[in-house]
């Protein structure tokens, strides 16, 4: 199944504790339906020390997984919105179903 997100698109979450925070999408994993999205859902992780690779021990935050359902895509012109796709020649491109402008290409 394709997905309407890509890496490094803007995203809003609609749902959760995290509801109304943007951010960028770090990472997609399409087997599950989940994406990393920067700065939401962090989770603290408690790290062992590692002399040869420089880590430094501790309690680290990151970002856990959110559902895709979770997330809304963000138009530059009108804000969050649901993601249609249309062919431009031979092209099939995404665009936003408010106000009908093309978003970035998808890559294949």
């Amino acid at each position: 199944m394709s997905l309407n997100i890509q890496r490094n698109d803007q995203v809003e979450v609609i749902a959760g504790t995290d509801k109304g925070k943007r951010g960028r999408v770090l990472r997609v994993v399409p087997d599950e339906n989940r994406i990393l999205v920067e700065h939401v859902r962090m989770i603290k992780k408690n790290v062992r020390p590692n002399p040869q690779r420089n880590i430094k021990g501790g309690i680290a935050e990151q970002e856990a997984p959110i559902h895709l359902s979770n997330v809304a895509l963000v138009c530059p012109s009108c804000g969050p919105t649901r993601v249609g796709h249309k062919f431009e020649g031979d092209t099939k491109v995404r665009v936003c179903k408010k106000c009908g402008q093309t978003l970035a290409p998808k890559k294949k």
